[in-house]
């Protein structure tokens, strides 16, 4: 990295916004912010979401992949954990679903919406996505275990009554997720690392790829601007949480006075802690590295349910109301839907614009459904 990128890294907005955005939290701390106060704090919330996930980049061209991956999937993670802790915290039995809504709709934006647009973009482009199927698929039954161990079970248990685990069964459920979530790691960062890397393809014919692709080869950072990104990720990080919770009030009666289920407030919360990483999963795939953009998708989806869950368990201590679980039957009939689908496209190693089509389809299907159940 030159003198000038370093000094860029250090001078653009990326340092800006999440000091902007931890003055933005010290300010509007216990207050009742104005409408003009809340549209300035949730445009730093959105910058400092944008900023962790680039300085976690920054991090994890430095380790390289698949670290990189699940370096983006921990940052997005605990972003999307604090967030649904601190609303939960001051919302009462009103958030008693939001956790389970949250981690389904991340599940949602990440097997259907990531995915499909990383293939339907990489077909578009290059006519073939190319990815291993061992990794895509070891990750997505990871995926799938998780949800109907976490997300289906406590509709049908019956130790309480409703679509909730009892304490023991939340117990277990947390342990069973952080237990998958390590093993999951382990394998793909240890044991079968080579599963999760990038397919190398060969460019047809009349078909070059954009100059992106240096972007690739260019030297990962150095010691110390990893270091700066580190400090700036956990500023961002916590700059995040605070910022979330000025603003949540607003969220929340938005949606209410709009006349729409609770369960969008969860779908806005996912749709915004994933959309930097949607951005970096298409930009993978533009560069022809489809492989990165499904570990982002999948890797995401794990940490989401993997370290959500034993989170929420841990704060249920504290927590008071219920804590709903459970999926309805229509969440559930799009869960299946989802997982057969994206077996059916893993299984082959690679996809067209059909297979990208119908997870944008099945995506679209999920908002709509929130929207209008």
């Amino acid at each position: 990295m030159s003198t000038a990128t370093r000094r860029s890294a250090l001078t653009d907005w990326t340092l800006v916004v999440p000091l902007v955005a931890l003055v933005a939290l010290v300010l509007s701390w216990g207050r009742d912010l104005p409408a003009l106060g809340v549209v300035l704090v949730a445009l730093c919330l959105a910058g400092a979401v944008l900023a962790a996930v680039h300085h976690a980049e920054v991090v994890a061209h430095r380790v390289g992949e698949p670290f990189g991956s699940l370096v983006l999937a921990v940052a997005v993670t605990v972003i999307e954990v604090a967030l649904i802790v601190t609303l939960m915290a001051d919302g009462g039995d009103k958030t008693a679903s939001l956790a389970r809504d949250t981690v389904f709709a991340a599940v949602m934006i990440t097997c259907n919406g990531i995915v499909g647009l990383s293939l339907f973009v990489r077909a578009l482009r290059n006519r073939v996505a190319v990815f291993n199927p061992e990794g895509s698929g070891a990750a997505l039954a990871t995926v799938a275990t998780l949800a109907v161990l976490s997300l289906v079970l406590p509709t049908f248990t019956t130790s309480k009554p409703g679509p909730e685990f009892s304490s023991a069964q939340l117990t277990f459920a947390a342990v069973a997720s952080l237990a998958l979530y390590g093993l999951f790691v382990a394998v793909q960062t240890v044991r079968h690392r080579d599963y999760f890397l990038p397919v190398e393809t060969e460019r047809p014919a009349g078909r070059p790829e954009a100059n992106g692709d240096d972007e690739d080869h260019a030297a990962p950072p150095t010691a110390r601007a990893a270091l700066i990104s580190t400090g700036l990720l956990l500023v961002a990080l916590v700059a995040v949480v605070g910022d979330a919770k000025a603003v949540s009030p607003t969220i929340e009666k938005g949606v209410a006075d709009a006349g729409l289920p609770n369960a969008v407030v969860g779908v806005i919360i996912a749709l915004l802690v994933l959309l930097p990483e949607t951005l970096a999963a298409v930009r993978a795939a533009r560069r022809g590295r489809v492989q990165t953009s499904l570990n982002l998708a999948y890797g995401s989806a794990i940490a989401s349910i993997g370290l959500t869950i034993p989170a929420i368990a841990l704060a249920s201590i504290w927590l008071s109301g219920p804590l709903l679980l459970g999926l309805g039957p229509v969440h559930m009939v799009l869960l299946t839907l989802t997982v057969v689908v994206s077996a059916l496209t893993i299984a082959p190693g690679r996809a067209t614009l059909l297979q990208g089509g119908v997870h944008i389809v099945l995506l679209a299907a999920y908002l709509f459904l929130a929207v209008s159940p």
